[in-house]
């Protein structure tokens, strides 16, 4: 699938001395839903205003759809859509008025049954007329992705869509999401929710410290990366693991009531019966038994944590 933005070399460092990005190469495909995870503070932001035009970086090129957002920026700009993290709009506007406006910022006609639709898709037409102050914060955040969709972008940057949204307003944000996609709108978004990376992306960046330390199919990922854990609620509780398991990696918890054991969820074999057999032999027994599989929250956690 080729891609719709292009991202070589990349460098931002600030007057202060501050190195915000390291050398991020990275393409994304045309109409996927890439999710760019980081902790505070890792560049996430940064990159985001790079390729949007609002920030210039230090070295590097960025291209969107084949426009260097430099040397072309207005085609590159008309071809994205922006909803930041922060709340900001004009209060005293309403929703239709605001749609209205931005769809004219970048010189197209009016388009009435196309603004509806993306009022409608938002829940936001029965607010259409309402001032933006009277809003909730939810529909307020509604608000800034009618604005970013009211000029029919190609590419959609989601900063935080879902910071302060309730469930039901961030489901629907998503069933959202999902179709742009379906009509060929790629998808960028930033989340601290990762099970939403999870459940929606099909691919992961993660970013940390500037650098972008991996970028990888979702699924991929999740098998490359991912680890099960056997845990056996044991019968008697032990104060130590024996000798004769020191090869393991075993570990005790809850007082010693609970013996884990990590594998790999990959392979096809594992040494569970070879495990159940020992434990058997040393008189070891357990009265339950479960399996967790790594989520891709503990696979971020631990890739972070590894670049600290």
């Amino acid at each position: 699938m080729p891609a719709v933005i292009s991202i070589a070399g990349l460098n931002k460092t600030y007057a202060s001395g501050l190195t915000a990005l390291q050398d991020i190469d990275l393409d994304i495909r045309r109409g996927e839903i890439f999710a760019l995870l980081g902790p505070n503070g890792a560049g996430k932001t940064t990159l985001i205003s790079i390729v949007c035009g609002i920030v210039t970086p230090t070295a590097g090129r960025v291209t969107v759809d084949g426009h260097d957002i430099l040397r072309d920026y207005r085609a590159a700009r008309a071809r994205i859509g922006l909803v930041p993290q922060e709340l900001y709009t004009d209060m005293f506007e309403t929703p239709w008025a605001t749609v209205n406006f931005s769809r004219g910022l970048f010189g197209l006609p009016p388009n009435p049954a196309w603004l509806e639709q993306v009022l409608r898709d938002l829940s936001l037409w029965n607010k259409r007329h309402d001032k933006i102050m009277t809003l909730s914060g939810g529909m307020k955040r509604r608000v800034l992705i009618a604005k970013a969709l009211a000029h029919e972008p190609r590419v959609l940057f989601l900063d935080e869509p879902t910071a302060g949204v309730d469930v039901e307003l961030r489901r629907d944000m998503w069933a959202l999401v999902r179709r742009l996609r379906d009509s060929g709108v790629t998808i960028i978004l930033t989340t601290h929710y990762i099970a939403e990376a999870e459940e929606m992306a099909d691919r992961i960046g993660v970013i940390s410290k500037g650098r972008l330390i991996l970028v990888e199919a979702k699924t991929a990922l999740m098998k490359k990366l991912g680890k099960k854990q056997l845990t056996l609620h044991l019968q008697e509780p032990l104060a130590a693991i024996p000798p004769e398991l020191g090869d393991w990696g075993l570990a005790l918890n809850n007082g010693g009531n609970d013996l884990e054991f990590r594998f790999d969820a990959s392979k096809e074999h594992t040494t569970i019966p070879e495990l159940l057999r020992r434990l058997s032999e040393l008189g070891i027994g357990f009265k339950d038994l479960n399996t967790r599989e790594s989520s891709l929250e503990d696979i971020f956690v631990s890739l972070v944590t590894e670049r600290r």
